[in-house]
């Protein structure tokens, strides 16, 4: 008999095609995995600090800073940056020359390479007038889902002495990030390892991430309760100093009036807050701080002008 129902046969049916599931995402560098939650918290302040940017064209730009302290001396800072044309991401350019020099002649440098599509190089200098204090070399690998970054900091084959880190993460889902990080350090009469293994879960408005090891803890949970209010929570262990800490830190922006004000309170006391005020049309930015130990009974406070 035939079709009488006019029914296509089976073979004849449109099939599905099958749901592709979206690649997992890269999680980033190790260093970034409290970025989150460490911006939510105000910068120290103290003294008077003046901050003139001039950017000179599209891929170099300059700084000069002067900072006047009860604490100590007046300071003078000159920030030299120049940015490639290789740019990955709107915070990301390459290749990347930055310079820091203050007036006693000390310098804080660091060169950032893109050496292939995936693999970066960093070098790191810091020098106390003509003496070498500091000289890092990073070397990092970013896969489709996951971060391998290898770091040897003040290396001496002469003296047999040499730092070693080296970080992994890996995306096993969207939102879930499991690592871990390794410091080797050997010197003359002295050589030792540490393990600490890391986690960090991402939802739609909050953020938990957890570093512990056989050098303590470190966790923090960052949350944005909308567009204008931030808050971050912070605990840090450390087994050697036998001491721990707990911070709260809260981001409040409103844009209409072109402020943002930030605000912490810790477990040894201590209270603070800045607050930063943009003054449009002009480019000039006022910040104003204030920071009270009650344990300690300290108390300093800070102001600075940014222009440019």
């Amino acid at each position: 008999m035939g079709n009488t129902l006019g029914l296509a046969p089976m073979g004849a049916l449109p099939r599905r095609s099958p749901r592709r599931e979206e690649p997992l995402p890269n999680p980033g560098s190790f260093d970034e995995l409290h970025r989150l939650c460490k911006d939510v918290f105000p910068a120290q302040m103290e003294g008077v600090k003046l901050v003139v940017n001039k950017v000179l064209s599209s891929h170099f730009q300059v700084a000069h800073t002067v900072h006047m302290s009860a604490l100590g001396l007046p300071g003078y800072h000159l920030h030299a940056a120049y940015a490639g044309d290789w740019q990955l991401s709107p915070t990301e350019v390459f290749p990347t020359v930055v310079g820091d020099m203050d007036s006693s002649g000390s310098l804080n440098a660091q060169v950032l390479l893109l050496l292939a599509e995936r693999l970066r190089a960093k070098a790191v200098f810091q020098t106390q007038q003509a003496k070498f204090l500091t000289w890092q070399f990073d070397g990092e690998y970013r896969g489709d889902d996951y971060t391998a970054t290898l770091t040897l900091g003040n290396p001496d084959l002469i003296g047999e002495s040499v730092i070693m880190v080296a970080h992994f993460l890996q995306s096993l889902t969207h939102r879930l990030v499991l690592g871990g990080e390794l410091v080797y350090h050997r010197r003359p009469g002295e050589e030792g390892a540490i393990l600490t293994l890391a986690g960090k879960y991402s939802a739609l408005h909050w953020v938990a991430t957890l570093n512990v090891g056989s050098g303590g803890a470190h966790a923090s949970y960052y949350h944005r309760a909308n567009e204008q209010v931030q808050v971050g929570v912070e605990f840090e262990a450390n087994t050697r100093l036998q001491d721990t800490t707990f911070s709260f830190g809260y981001h409040l922006t409103l844009p209409q009036a072109n402020m943002v004000f930030r605000g912490l309170v810790d477990s040894n006391w201590c209270v603070g807050a800045v607050l930063e005020k943009k003054m449009p049309p002009l480019p000039v930015t006022l910040a104003l701080g204030a920071f009270l130990n009650h344990w300690r009974n300290r108390f300093h406070c800070g102001f600075s002008i940014t222009v440019g």
